[in-house]
C-alpha cells in the first residue's frame, strides 16, 4: 500500500495526523504542480493509502473517497472546514496553505524557487475516511 504524508515530518505533520485520526480532518488540498514535479499519479477514489507520522510510522488505513482538481479561487468554505484544521474562513485557510506552498520545504520539493500562488493555481482537493487506525508494534504491551 502506498504512503499517505501530510505536510513534512515534524510539528504540523503531528497536527495533521492527529486531526484525522480525531475524526477532524477528512480532506486535505495539495499543489497539482507538485504532482507534476515528483511524476506522481494523482490519487483515485477507492484507493487505499497507509498515513505514515512524523516517524514515517503507519498510524491509519485511509480510503480516497473523492478527487478534483480546481482553481485555488474557487475552492469553498466545505472543503476548507472538512481539512480540520481549525480554519473558519477561507481566508484564513488560504493564508495557511500558501504560506506552506511558499515555505522552503515546499519550494524544494517543486524544484521552482519562484514559484507563486494566484487565483488560478491548480489544486488537488482529496477527501477520505479511516478505514482503520494502525498500532505501532512499540505501542503494544509486551506479552506476559
Amino acid at each position: 500500500m502506498k504512503r499517505y504524508e501530510l505536510g513534512f515530518p515534524g510539528p504540523l505533520r503531528d497536527r495533521l495526523v492527529a486531526a484525522v485520526l480525531g475524526g477532524a480532518k477528512t480532506a486535505t488540498t495539495g499543489l497539482l504542480a507538485g504532482y507534476l514535479a515528483a511524476d506522481e499519479p494523482l490519487p483515485t477514489p477507492g484507493e487505499r493509502w497507509l498515513l505514515v507520522d512524523s516517524a514515517e510510522r503507519p498510524v491509519a488505513e485511509l480510503e480516497i473517497t473523492e478527487v478534483r482538481v480546481v482553481p485555488l479561487g474557487a475552492v469553498d468554505l466545505a472543503h476548507a472546514l472538512a481539512e480540520g484544521e481549525g480554519h473558519t474562513d477561507l481566508a484564513a485557510w488560504r493564508a495557511d496553505h500558501e504560506a506552506f506552498w511558499h515555505g522552503p520545504d515546499s519550494r524544494a520539493e517543486l524544484g521552482d524557487p519562484a514559484f507563486t500562488v494566484d487565483d488560478t493555481t491548480e489544486v488537488v482537493l482529496e477527501r477520505f475516511r479511516v478505514l482503520r487506525r494502525l498500532t505501532a508494534p512499540t505501542d503494544q504491551p509486551a506479552p506476559g
